[in-house]
Protein backbone atom coordinates (compact mmCIF):
# COMPACT_ATOMS: atom_id res chain seq x y z
CA UNK A 1 0.00 0.00 0.00
CA UNK A 2 0.96 3.50 -0.97
CA UNK A 3 0.71 6.39 1.30
CA UNK A 4 -1.66 8.69 0.30
CA UNK A 5 -0.46 12.26 -0.58
CA UNK A 6 -2.77 15.12 0.88
CA UNK A 7 -3.70 17.47 -1.72
CA UNK A 8 -1.31 20.80 -1.82
CA UNK A 9 -3.34 23.65 -0.08
CA UNK A 10 -2.57 27.17 -1.21
CA UNK A 11 -2.79 30.06 1.64
CA UNK A 12 -1.48 27.90 4.93
CA UNK A 13 0.45 29.72 7.44
CA UNK A 14 1.44 29.11 10.84
CA UNK A 15 -0.70 31.82 12.03
CA UNK A 16 1.25 31.76 15.91
CA UNK A 17 4.24 33.11 14.18
CA UNK A 18 2.39 35.57 12.17
CA UNK A 19 0.98 36.90 15.86
CA UNK A 20 3.89 36.82 17.82
CA UNK A 21 5.88 38.44 15.32
CA UNK A 22 2.89 41.09 15.57
CA UNK A 23 2.77 40.99 19.28
CA UNK A 24 6.57 41.39 19.74
CA UNK A 25 5.92 44.75 16.90
CA UNK A 26 2.87 46.07 18.98
CA UNK A 27 5.52 46.32 22.12
CA UNK A 28 8.57 47.79 20.50
CA UNK A 29 6.53 50.63 18.44
CA UNK A 30 4.91 51.14 21.47
CA UNK A 31 8.18 51.58 23.38
CA UNK A 32 9.21 53.63 20.74
CA UNK A 33 5.90 55.57 20.55
CA UNK A 34 6.44 56.24 24.29
CA UNK A 35 9.66 58.04 23.33
CA UNK A 36 7.89 60.19 21.25
CA UNK A 37 5.37 61.12 23.02
CA UNK A 38 7.53 62.43 26.19
CA UNK A 39 9.46 64.25 22.82
CA UNK A 40 5.98 65.54 21.97
CA UNK A 41 5.40 66.55 25.44
CA UNK A 42 8.88 68.20 26.00
CA UNK A 43 8.31 71.26 23.04
CA UNK A 44 11.93 70.66 22.23
CA UNK A 45 12.76 71.80 25.96
CA UNK A 46 15.41 69.55 27.40
CA UNK A 47 14.37 66.56 29.96
CA UNK A 48 15.29 68.38 32.86
CA UNK A 49 13.05 71.29 32.26
CA UNK A 50 9.63 69.40 32.01
CA UNK A 51 7.65 67.22 34.21
CA UNK A 52 6.54 64.27 32.53
CA UNK A 53 3.74 62.18 33.36
CA UNK A 54 4.22 58.57 34.34
CA UNK A 55 5.65 55.58 32.47
CA UNK A 56 2.52 54.10 31.93
CA UNK A 57 0.71 57.83 31.14
CA UNK A 58 3.69 57.26 28.18
CA UNK A 59 3.23 53.55 27.04
CA UNK A 60 -0.94 54.95 26.42
CA UNK A 61 0.43 57.99 24.28
CA UNK A 62 2.66 55.59 22.73
CA UNK A 63 0.04 54.04 21.05
CA UNK A 64 -0.53 56.97 18.94
CA UNK A 65 2.46 56.12 17.01
CA UNK A 66 2.41 52.44 17.32
CA UNK A 67 -1.13 51.67 16.30
CA UNK A 68 -0.70 54.47 13.30
CA UNK A 69 1.54 52.92 11.81
CA UNK A 70 0.96 49.16 12.22
CA UNK A 71 -2.29 50.26 10.75
CA UNK A 72 -0.51 51.66 7.87
CA UNK A 73 2.31 49.26 7.02
CA UNK A 74 -0.31 46.52 7.96
CA UNK A 75 -2.71 48.21 5.29
CA UNK A 76 -0.14 47.75 2.74
CA UNK A 77 0.70 44.23 3.18
CA UNK A 78 -2.94 43.32 3.53
CA UNK A 79 -3.60 44.89 -0.14
CA UNK A 80 -0.32 42.61 -1.70
CA UNK A 81 -2.13 39.28 0.58
CA UNK A 82 -5.79 40.08 -0.46
CA UNK A 83 -4.98 41.00 -4.32
CA UNK A 84 -3.05 37.17 -4.64
CA UNK A 85 -5.92 35.65 -3.19
CA UNK A 86 -8.14 37.53 -5.97
CA UNK A 87 -5.92 35.82 -8.36
CA UNK A 88 -5.17 32.41 -6.35
CA UNK A 89 -1.84 33.45 -6.47
CA UNK A 90 -0.16 31.34 -3.05
CA UNK A 91 0.93 34.06 -0.44
CA UNK A 92 1.23 34.33 3.17
CA UNK A 93 -0.16 36.74 5.33
CA UNK A 94 1.47 39.38 6.54
CA UNK A 95 5.22 39.26 8.61
CA UNK A 96 5.91 42.00 10.63
CA UNK A 97 9.56 43.44 11.60
CA UNK A 98 10.24 43.96 15.31
CA UNK A 99 13.49 46.18 15.85
CA UNK A 100 14.17 47.91 19.35
CA UNK A 101 17.18 49.11 18.11
CA UNK A 102 15.74 52.00 15.84
CA UNK A 103 13.72 54.75 16.69
CA UNK A 104 11.00 53.40 14.29
CA UNK A 105 10.30 50.37 16.50
CA UNK A 106 10.42 48.13 13.60
CA UNK A 107 11.74 47.57 9.76
CA UNK A 108 8.41 47.31 8.40
CA UNK A 109 6.29 44.21 7.36
CA UNK A 110 6.38 41.72 4.31
CA UNK A 111 4.03 39.23 2.79
CA UNK A 112 6.07 36.06 0.54
CA UNK A 113 5.02 35.03 -2.12
CA UNK A 114 5.02 31.61 -3.13
CA UNK A 115 4.71 30.95 -6.67
CA UNK A 116 5.03 32.57 -9.68
CA UNK A 117 2.64 35.61 -11.04
CA UNK A 118 1.15 34.42 -14.25
CA UNK A 119 -0.34 37.80 -16.34
CA UNK A 120 0.73 40.89 -16.31
CA UNK A 121 -2.99 42.01 -15.38
CA UNK A 122 -1.92 40.21 -11.94
CA UNK A 123 0.95 41.23 -11.55
CA UNK A 124 0.43 45.38 -11.37
CA UNK A 125 -2.94 44.42 -9.56
CA UNK A 126 -0.62 42.99 -6.50
CA UNK A 127 2.39 45.03 -6.51
CA UNK A 128 -0.06 48.06 -6.63
CA UNK A 129 -2.60 47.14 -4.29
CA UNK A 130 0.15 47.65 -1.80
CA UNK A 131 1.13 51.61 -1.98
CA UNK A 132 -2.82 52.03 -2.90
CA UNK A 133 -3.84 50.75 0.23
CA UNK A 134 -0.88 52.14 2.59
CA UNK A 135 -1.41 55.77 1.06
CA UNK A 136 -5.11 55.97 1.37
CA UNK A 137 -4.63 55.32 5.56
CA UNK A 138 -1.30 57.34 5.59
CA UNK A 139 -3.20 60.27 4.54
CA UNK A 140 -6.21 61.13 6.88
CA UNK A 141 -3.51 60.08 9.80
CA UNK A 142 -1.22 62.45 8.24
CA UNK A 143 -3.71 65.19 8.58
CA UNK A 144 -4.68 64.30 12.20
CA UNK A 145 -1.27 64.40 13.31
CA UNK A 146 -0.52 67.38 11.80
CA UNK A 147 -3.35 69.17 13.43
CA UNK A 148 -2.80 67.70 16.82
CA UNK A 149 1.23 69.02 16.50
CA UNK A 150 2.65 72.16 18.08
CA UNK A 151 4.87 74.91 16.22
CA UNK A 152 7.59 75.40 19.08
CA UNK A 153 10.30 77.43 18.92
CA UNK A 154 13.56 75.67 18.75
CA UNK A 155 16.22 76.19 21.85
CA UNK A 156 19.59 78.05 20.69
CA UNK A 157 21.36 74.94 21.56
CA UNK A 158 18.84 72.50 20.05
CA UNK A 159 20.65 69.74 18.90
CA UNK A 160 18.42 66.38 17.23
CA UNK A 161 16.94 65.47 13.77
CA UNK A 162 15.49 66.71 11.21
CA UNK A 163 13.02 64.81 9.07
CA UNK A 164 12.71 65.37 5.14
CA UNK A 165 9.05 67.09 4.12
CA UNK A 166 7.37 65.08 1.59
CA UNK A 167 5.05 67.17 -0.76
CA UNK A 168 2.15 66.27 0.97
CA UNK A 169 3.74 66.55 4.15
CA UNK A 170 4.74 70.65 3.24
CA UNK A 171 0.63 70.50 1.90
CA UNK A 172 -0.84 69.13 5.00
CA UNK A 173 1.79 71.62 6.90
CA UNK A 174 0.58 75.01 5.01
CA UNK A 175 -3.03 73.85 5.27
CA UNK A 176 -3.14 73.77 8.72
CA UNK A 177 -0.68 75.70 10.13
CA UNK A 178 0.30 78.39 7.29
CA UNK A 179 3.71 79.49 7.23
CA UNK A 180 6.28 78.91 10.31
CA UNK A 181 8.33 81.33 11.38
CA UNK A 182 11.82 80.93 11.39
CA UNK A 183 13.32 79.57 14.38
CA UNK A 184 9.72 77.84 14.98
CA UNK A 185 9.14 74.23 13.83
CA UNK A 186 6.35 71.85 14.43
CA UNK A 187 6.45 69.50 17.01
CA UNK A 188 5.73 66.53 15.55
CA UNK A 189 2.53 64.41 17.96
CA UNK A 190 3.70 60.60 17.10
CA UNK A 191 0.44 59.69 15.06
CA UNK A 192 2.23 62.38 12.43
CA UNK A 193 5.70 60.56 13.00
CA UNK A 194 4.24 57.37 12.13
CA UNK A 195 2.37 59.11 9.10
CA UNK A 196 5.53 60.28 7.85
CA UNK A 197 7.44 56.75 8.62
CA UNK A 198 4.68 55.11 6.11
CA UNK A 199 4.86 57.78 3.37
CA UNK A 200 8.77 56.87 3.41
CA UNK A 201 8.16 53.27 3.25
CA UNK A 202 5.25 54.05 0.63
CA UNK A 203 8.30 55.99 -1.52
CA UNK A 204 11.09 53.71 -1.08
CA UNK A 205 8.28 50.49 -2.08
CA UNK A 206 7.68 52.54 -5.09
CA UNK A 207 10.68 53.15 -6.39
CA UNK A 208 10.78 51.02 -10.07
CA UNK A 209 13.59 48.27 -8.92
CA UNK A 210 13.23 44.86 -9.21
CA UNK A 211 11.19 42.58 -6.38
CA UNK A 212 9.57 46.05 -4.76
CA UNK A 213 6.51 47.36 -5.65
CA UNK A 214 7.50 49.53 -8.28
CA UNK A 215 9.75 47.26 -10.09
CA UNK A 216 6.45 44.82 -10.69
CA UNK A 217 4.35 47.85 -11.70
CA UNK A 218 7.26 49.15 -14.10
CA UNK A 219 7.74 45.35 -15.68
CA UNK A 220 4.00 45.42 -16.11
CA UNK A 221 3.86 48.67 -18.11
CA UNK A 222 7.44 48.22 -19.89
CA UNK A 223 8.02 44.65 -20.18
CA UNK A 224 11.89 43.77 -20.57
CA UNK A 225 12.64 47.29 -20.81
CA UNK A 226 12.26 47.37 -17.06
CA UNK A 227 15.80 46.30 -16.62
CA UNK A 228 17.36 49.64 -18.03
CA UNK A 229 14.71 51.18 -15.69
CA UNK A 230 16.69 49.38 -12.74
CA UNK A 231 19.83 49.93 -13.37
CA UNK A 232 18.75 53.64 -13.68
CA UNK A 233 16.84 53.45 -10.37
CA UNK A 234 20.00 51.83 -8.57
CA UNK A 235 22.28 54.73 -10.03
CA UNK A 236 19.38 57.17 -8.64
CA UNK A 237 19.66 55.90 -5.09
CA UNK A 238 23.35 55.91 -5.14
CA UNK A 239 23.44 59.31 -6.26
CA UNK A 240 20.90 60.30 -3.50
CA UNK A 241 23.11 59.33 -0.98
CA UNK A 242 25.28 62.25 -1.83
CA UNK A 243 22.45 64.31 0.14
CA UNK A 244 21.95 61.70 2.85
CA UNK A 245 23.73 59.10 4.64
CA UNK A 246 20.36 57.56 5.57
CA UNK A 247 19.87 56.42 1.82
CA UNK A 248 23.54 54.46 1.98
CA UNK A 249 21.58 51.62 4.24
CA UNK A 250 18.29 51.65 1.87
CA UNK A 251 20.79 51.41 -1.81
CA UNK A 252 23.25 48.67 -0.22
CA UNK A 253 19.50 46.66 0.41
CA UNK A 254 18.36 47.08 -3.31
CA UNK A 255 21.70 46.47 -4.74
CA UNK A 256 22.45 43.36 -3.10
CA UNK A 257 18.34 42.84 -3.85
CA UNK A 258 19.41 43.32 -7.24
CA UNK A 259 22.54 41.28 -7.06
CA UNK A 260 20.80 38.39 -5.91
CA UNK A 261 17.68 37.73 -8.15
CA UNK A 262 19.54 40.08 -11.46
CA UNK A 263 18.47 42.82 -13.33
CA UNK A 264 15.66 41.44 -15.28
CA UNK A 265 12.33 41.06 -13.75
CA UNK A 266 10.79 37.00 -13.72
CA UNK A 267 8.98 36.73 -16.71
CA UNK A 268 5.08 36.48 -17.35
CA UNK A 269 2.80 34.62 -19.57
CA UNK A 270 1.87 37.36 -21.61
CA UNK A 271 4.92 39.62 -21.61
CA UNK A 272 4.27 41.25 -24.76
CA UNK A 273 0.56 42.10 -24.18
CA UNK A 274 0.13 45.37 -22.99
CA UNK A 275 -1.64 46.81 -19.72
CA UNK A 276 -5.21 48.08 -20.81
CA UNK A 277 -5.65 51.85 -20.18
CA UNK A 278 -7.11 52.21 -16.80
CA UNK A 279 -3.91 49.85 -15.29
CA UNK A 280 -2.20 52.65 -17.45
CA UNK A 281 -3.79 55.58 -15.45
CA UNK A 282 -3.24 53.54 -12.22
CA UNK A 283 0.68 53.40 -12.75
CA UNK A 284 0.26 57.18 -13.81
CA UNK A 285 -1.40 57.28 -9.68
CA UNK A 286 1.63 55.60 -8.71
CA UNK A 287 3.95 57.96 -9.54
CA UNK A 288 2.22 60.71 -8.68
CA UNK A 289 1.69 59.14 -4.75
CA UNK A 290 5.42 58.46 -5.29
CA UNK A 291 6.21 61.76 -6.14
CA UNK A 292 4.04 62.75 -2.52
CA UNK A 293 5.65 60.63 -0.42
CA UNK A 294 9.42 61.08 -1.60
CA UNK A 295 11.85 63.48 0.14
CA UNK A 296 15.55 63.21 -0.80
CA UNK A 297 17.00 63.81 2.59
CA UNK A 298 14.74 62.09 4.84
CA UNK A 299 16.87 62.36 8.18
CA UNK A 300 19.07 64.50 8.94
CA UNK A 301 21.17 65.78 11.94
CA UNK A 302 20.25 69.53 12.91
CA UNK A 303 22.45 71.72 15.73
CA UNK A 304 25.70 69.90 15.62
CA UNK A 305 28.12 72.58 14.09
Amino acid sequence: MYPTLEPYRKFQDRLWLHWALFAATLVSTTMWGASHYAAYLSDFKSAAAVTLPSRPVLLLGGLWYSATILLILGAHEMGHYLACRYYQVDATRPFFIPMPLVPTGMLGAVIRIREPIPTKRALFDIGAAGPFAGFVFAVPALFAGVAMSTVAKLPADFVGYNLGEPLIFKIASHLLWGSIPDGYSINLHPMAFAAWFGMLATALNLFPIGQLDGGHITYALFGRLSSKITVAGLCIAVALTYFSSTWIVWTLVMAAMTISTGPHHPRTLDEEVPLDPTRVGLAIAAALIFVLCFTYAPIQPTGLN
